[in-house]
C-alpha cells in the first residue's frame, strides 16, 4: 500500500470546515501552541513520529494552470497530517484516548464532526474524510519512533564513552567499564525487524481474507465439476 513505507504509515484527512469560523480554529491552534499542557497526552504517544493541523481557505487551492477555471469553494478545509507506527485502529484509538478534549476542540468546527467519543462514528468519519497517500518514502523502514530515539541516545552515550575510556583506559578497565555501558543501554539495543502490512483499516484486512477464502471455494467447487 502507498500508505505503508516498512513500518511507518502516512495518514492525510482532509475536512470541510465552514470558511467563517476560520479564525475560530486558529485561534485554538494558536492557544495550543503557547499552553503545550493541552497536548501532553497527545506528545507522550511514542508511535506517532509527526502530527499536524494545518487550515487551507477556499481561496488557497493552487491551480496548475492559468486557463485552469478558478473555483468558487463554499467551504475551507482542515488538513490533519500524521506518520505513525502501527495499524490505523490502533492509532485513532490512541489519538483519542490520548486527548480525547484536544479532538474535539481541533475539530469542534469541522462539518459532521460526530467528536472523538463513541469510538465507531469517530472511525467513519476519518475513515470517510482520509485520502490515499499517493507516494510515501521512509529512509529507515525499519525503526520505529522508538527505535529513532534509541538510536539518537546510543550514538551519544557510545561517543561520551570513547572520550571518557577509548584511549586512556587498560584493557581491563575498559572491558568493565563497556560491560556497564552494555548493561545500561539494553533497552536502547532492540532488533529491528519487519514487521507485517498493515491495511488502511482492520475490517479491509478481514475482507480481504473473506474475498480470497470465497476464491478458494468457488476454485475447489469448479475442480470438483471437472
Amino acid at each position: 500500500m502507498s500508505n505503508i513505507a516498512g513500518k511507518a504509515y502516512a495518514m492525510n484527512v482532509i475536512t470541510p470546515i465552514r470558511w467563517y469560523t476560520v479564525w475560530l480554529n486558529k485561534l485554538i491552534f494558536w492557544a495550543a501552541q503557547k499552553m503545550p499542557s493541552t497536548l501532553e497526552g497527545l506528545i507522550t504517544l511514542s508511535l506517532i513520529h509527526y502530527a499536524r493541523w494545518v487550515i487551507i481557505g477556499r481561496n488557497q487551492f493552487p491551480r496548475l494552470d492559468p486557463k485552469q477555471p478558478k473555483e468558487n469553494l463554499q467551504y475551507s478545509y482542515m488538513l490533519f497530517h500524521s506518520n505513525f507506527n502501527g495499524s490505523w485502529d490502533q492509532y485513532v484509538d490512541s489519538f483519542t484516548f490520548a486527548i480525547p478534549s484536544g479532538l474535539d476542540m481541533f475539530w469542534k468546527w469541522n462539518i459532521r464532526y460526530p467528536h472523538s467519543v463513541a469510538l465507531t462514528p469517530f472511525h467513519h468519519y476519518i475513515r470517510y474524510n482520509q485520502i490515499e497517500t499517493t507516494h510515501y518514502y521512509s529512509a529507515y523502514p525499519l525503526a520505529t519512533s522508538n527505535d529513532v530515539k534509541s538510536a539518537k541516545s546510543l550514538k551519544q552515550k557510545l561517543i561520551e564513552f570513547d572520550a571518557l575510556w577509548g584511549m586512556e583506559a587498560d584493557d581491563t578497565v575498559f572491558l568493565k567499564q563497556y560491560n556497564g555501558l552494555l548493561r545500561a543501554l539494553q533497552h536502547d539495543l532492540g532488533e529491528m525487524r519487519p514487521t507485517p502490512i498493515v491495511s488502511m483499516a482492520a475490517t479491509q484486512v478481514e475482507k480481504r481474507l473473506l474475498r480470497e477464502k470465497r476464491k478458494m471455494a468457488e476454485q475447489e467447487q469448479v475442480a470438483a465439476v471437472e
